[in-house]
């Protein structure tokens, strides 16, 4: 899975770096002094990189947690992201992440403890409403668990903070560590979903839709909080047919009177990782489809945009109440 990994010269004795190391006894060793040296150069091809990403194990100094956008959330009023991993296993067309980074690599920073701090901080200086952290928002979640124990490590973390709230949002099926501990009152595991014609098209290496439902029902059996998150929207001329279907195979297959919150969103992109999106992959019939450029970003025409949302609001909502449902108004 990982042939090199680079490695940060102030990090080489770090616990969890020595454990990565012996994960991968074969895999070839780089050192370099900051990350940014192989993740950052222009020069690199992204798309290239993706058949073959090489692992660099970082240090993060500054901006652990980040107030996320507005309209992203699922009902507080403090909301922040974090991510321990740059870039992701899967290789989504749709993805932003190949639009803004130069490098398909993985960068993990190893200093969970510094996350941690930062994160007991903004806990601690509202102590009296529930604050709301994610995770996925520049990587998937779960996808690199074998390797990284993200989970393994904040899961206990995140149960002695009463006012706060973890979000892992992933595509993956990789949720034994969950499997293997009891459900966390204040965790929600968000799974990322989509038609399964449509995500055979441009989901490249992630599970299949019905593995992914596999996965989440043996967390929602055992008692965790799950989170559907259908996003992006994605257009083609008989979607309406694709998401009715779809929703109804979702929630005939989950208890929909378990789940936490639904969430629904379009699909958009900031105008320049568009362009360099379709530079890499200009045969792409996704970025052929009827999108238009608004204030800086990519969508589709504002009347299709709203007709897609109405209907898939309407199909939703035929399953669940809509207490539970948070449309994303980035």
């Amino acid at each position: 899975m990982i042939d090199t990994i680079y490695i940060e010269e102030a990090i080489l004795e770090h616990p969890r770096v020595q454990d990565i190391l012996a994960r991968f006894p074969n895999a070839a060793r780089i050192h370099c002094q900051r990350y940014g040296e192989v993740f950052n150069p222009k020069s690199q091809n992204f798309r290239l990189q993706k058949r073959k990403p090489a692992l660099i194990l970082a240090q993060k100094h500054q901006h652990f947690a980040l107030p996320a956008p507005a309209g992203y959330g699922i009902g507080a009023r403090r909301n922040y992201y974090f991510s321990h991993v740059l870039n992701c296993l899967y290789d989504c067309r749709y993805c932003f992440l190949q639009g803004m980074y130069q490098s398909a690599h993985y960068v993990m920073f190893v200093n969970y403890e510094d996350f941690q701090e930062n994160i007991k901080q903004l806990c601690e200086a509202s102590p009296d409403e529930p604050v709301h952290f994610f995770s996925g928002y520049d990587c998937d979640s779960l996808a690199l668990e074998p390797v990284t124990g993200f989970a393994g490590h904040f899961l206990p973390f995140f149960a002695k903070l009463p006012n706060a709230w973890l979000e892992l949002r992933t595509k993956s099926t990789q949720v034994r560590s969950l499997l293997n501990r009891g459900p966390l009152p204040r965790c929600v595991v968000a799974f990322s979903l989509s038609p399964h014609g449509f995500a055979e098209k441009v989901e490249a290496k992630a599970p299949s839709l019905q593995r992914r439902l596999d996965a989440l029902c043996k967390c929602q059996q055992q008692g965790w909080l799950i989170g559907l998150r259908f996003d992006p929207l994605l257009y083609q001329q008989d979607y309406q047919q694709h998401y009715q279907a779809f929703f109804a195979q979702v929630f005939a297959k989950i208890n929909p009177d378990l789940l936490h919150s639904v969430s629904l969103g379009v699909f958009r992109l900031p105008e320049n990782f568009f362009k360099k999106m379709h530079s890499l992959y200009p045969e792409e019939k996704l970025f052929s489809s009827p999108l238009e450029r608004q204030q800086g970003m990519v969508s589709y025409p504002k009347a299709l945009e709203q007709e897609m949302v109405d209907y898939c609001t309407a199909q939703i909502l035929t399953y669940i109440p809509a207490s539970k449902f948070f449309p994303c108004t980035l």
